[in-house]
C-alpha cells in the first residue's frame, strides 16, 4: 500500500506521521529537551558493581545511573564471529573481572531509560548508517534476516571485499539489498569517519562526556522510515525541508528526491486529522467500523485488549458475527499497537468462536497484520482460556507514557472513593484523634461534594459524632480539594 510521511515540526517538538490510504499507521515524536538516547556513545564512568546481579550501573551524566549486564560487555571474538554465536557456546567471564568501580568505560546506550528504569547500556559500539552498521571493536561481515537466504552469500563477499583490510566489522541492513557498490563505499566511508570522531573524543573528553548522537528524528526519517511504497515525503517548514534536503542529497538521495516542502495554509496534521486519531489512541475504548470495538488497557506489566461484538447484529448468525468482528479487530489491533507503540507481553481476549476454522482464519489475519510492524514481535495460538499471548519489543515508550502524566486526583488508579466512603473515613478519624487530643472543636475541610453529603444526608449521623465525643465539628468546603482529599484541624 502506498504511504506519505508528514513531518510537522516546531522549534520545541517535531512530529511523524505515517498515513497508509489517508489512515494514520504510526506517530512519532521527538521533543528537543527529551530526545532519545539509544545509539549515543558516552565515556561512562563505573559507580558500582553488583556480583550478584551480574551487572554493574554506570554512571553517563544522567538522572539515574545506567545498567550493564555482564552479557552486553563486548570480548573480542576469535574468527571474527559475531557476539551472539559465542554467547551461547562459552560461559561469561564474571562481571566483577571485567570492570571496576571508578574505571572510565566507552559505552552505548541500547535501550531508553523507561519509568524507573535507567538506560541499558552495552560496551560493544555500532553506528548505524544509511544501509550499513559498522561495528568497530568487531571484524565479523553479516547481512540482515531479513534478506533471502540465497542473496546473502553473494552480498556478503561483495561487502567483505569493499570493507577492505582497514579493520572493523560490518552488517548490511535491509534497506541495502539493491544497494550499487559506489552506494556502499559511501556508507563505508561516512561510518569510518563516525568512528575516528568518536575515537578522538573520548581521548580529549573527560567522563561522562557524551562522545556521539544518534541521528535526529528528521534525519532518522530518511534512514529508517523511508521504503518503496513511500510516495512524499511533506516538511512543514522551509527551514528544516532545506536542512533535510541537503543531508537527503549527501547521504540517502533516493529518499531527498521524495521531500517536499508543505506550503499549504490548513496545518499539515489537519489535513488527516492526525490529531484526532491521537487524542483517540489516548483513549480506552476503540471503536470498530461493524459496531463492536476494543478496550486497551495499559499497565506497567502488560497491555490487555478486549474485543466486545457491540451492536453490530448485522450478519444472518450469531459465528458469523463474532467472526466479522474478530477479523477487523484482528487489524484494528495491529495498527492500534504501531499507533500507542505498545510493547512488552500483550494478551488478546477476542471474541469465543466455535468453529475451529474462524479461529485459524482470525489467527493468521492478525499474523499478517503483525508482519507489517517495524517493531520485532511475536504470536502465539489461542490459549485454552480462549485468549492470544504475544511480545511487542520494547524500543521506546509508549505514546500515553510520552504525552500523558498519572491523574493527581486518582494518582493512575482511575477510580477514586465515592464521596460516602471519604465522609465515614473522616467520621473515623474524628473518633481517633478524639481519643488522642483534646482540641476546643474539630473543623473538617475537605471537597465540596463530601461537604454536601455532610450536611445533607450525614447530618444526622454527624451531629450523633458530635454529641459522642462532646465537641463542636465545623464543616469547611475547599473547591481545589480532590473527592479523596480532606484535613482535620483541631482549633
Amino acid at each position: 500500500m502506498q504511504e506519505d510521511i508528514l513531518i510537522n515540526w516546531s522549534p520545541q517538538e517535531t512530529r511523524v506521521a505515517i498515513v497508509e490510504s489517508g489512515v494514520l499507521q504510526e506517530l512519532h515524536v521527538e521533543r528537543a529537551l527529551e530526545r532519545g538516547l539509544v545509539g549515543n556513545v558516552y565515556l561512562g564512568k563505573v559507580a558500582r558493581v553488583l556480583p550478584g546481579m551480574q551487572s554493574a550501573f554506570i554512571d553517563i551524566g544522567l538522572e539515574r545511573a545506567a545498567f550493564l549486564h555482564v552479557a552486553d560487555v563486548w570480548h573480542r571474538q576469535p574468527d571474527g564471529e559475531p557476539p551472539s554465536m559465542v554467547r551461547n557456546t562459552l560461559p561469561l567471564v564474571p562481571i566483577e573481572k571485567q570492570v571496576f568501580e571508578g574505571q572510565a568505560l566507552m559505552v552505548q546506550v541500547i535501550k531508553d531509560p523507561i519509568g524507573s528504569k535507567g538506560a541499558r547500556l552495552s560496551t560493544q559500539i555500532s553506528i548505524a548508517g544509511r544501509m550499513l552498521v559498522f561495528l568497530p571493536q568487531d571484524d565479523h561481515v553479516g547481512v540482515s534476516q531479513k534478506i533471502p537466504p540465497q542473496q546473502r552469500d553473494e552480498l556478503r563477499s561483495r561487502l567483505q571485499q569493499l570493507a577492505g583490510t582497514q579493520g572493523g566489522g560490518f552488517i548490511l541492513r535491509t534497506n541495502g539489498e539493491d544497494a550499487s557498490d559506489a552506494e556502499l563505499s559511501e556508507d563505508i566511508s561516512y561510518l569510518r569517519k563516525a568512528w575516528a570522531r568518536i575515537k578522538e573524543a573520548s581521548m580529549r573528553l573527560p567522563p561522562m562526556a557524551i562522545l556521539h548522537q544518534d541521528l535526529n528524528l528528521l534525519q532518522r526519517v530518511l534512514r529508517d522510515l523511508v521504503a518503496e511504497n513511500t510516495q512524499s515525503i511533506k516538511v512543514d517548514s522551509r527551514e528544516q525541508f532545506e536542512a533535510l534536503q541537503a543531508f537527503g542529497l549527501e547521504f540517502m538521495p533516493v529518499a531527498a528526491e521524495k521531500l517536499q516542502h508543505y506550503k499549504g495554509e490548513r496545518p499539515i496534521f489537519d489535513l488527516y486529522a492526525i490529531d484526532e486519531e491521537i487524542a483517540k489512541a489516548l483513549g480506552r475504548r476503540v471503536d470498530l467500523k461493524s459496531g463492536g470495538y476494543l478496550i486497551v488497557d495499559q499497565t506497567e506489566a502488560l497491555t490487555t485488549v478486549d474485543v466486545n461484538t457491540g451492536g453490530f447484529v448485522g450478519a444472518r448468525n450469531f459465528d458469523d458475527t463474532i467472526f466479522r468482528t474478530n477479523l477487523e479487530a484482528a487489524q484494528a489491533i495491529a495498527r492500534q499497537l504501531r499507533l500507542r507503540n505498545l510493547g512488552g507481553i500483550i494478551i488478546v481476549d477476542f471474541i469465543d468462536m466455535v468453529r475451529d476454522d474462524h479461529r485459524e482464519s482470525v489467527l493468521a489475519e492478525f499474523r499478517k497484520q503483525l508482519m507489517r510492524d517495524r517493531v520485532k514481535t511475536m504470536a502465539g495460538g489461542f490459549s485454552q482460556l480462549g485468549l492470544v499471548e504475544m511480545t511487542r519489543k520494547r524500543t521506546r515508550e509508549s505514546l500515553a507514557q510520552m504525552l500523558c502524566e498519572p491523574c493527581p486526583t486518582c494518582a493512575g488508579k482511575g477510580i477514586v472513593k465515592t464521596a460516602r466512603s471519604v465522609t465515614y473515613d473522616i467520621f473515623r478519624e474524628i473518633l481517633r484523634e478524639a481519643r488522642q487530643f483534646n482540641p476546643r472543636e474539630f473543623r473538617v475541610v475537605a471537597s465540596p461534594k463530601v461537604i454536601e453529603l455532610f450536611l445533607d444526608e450525614e447530618s444526622q449521623h454527624l451531629a450523633g459524632l458530635s454529641e459522642f465525643i462532646g465537641k463542636p465539628v465545623s464543616l469547611q468546603s475547599e473547591s481545589s480539594m480532590g473527592q479523596e482529599q480532606y484535613d482535620i484541624v483541631l482549633l
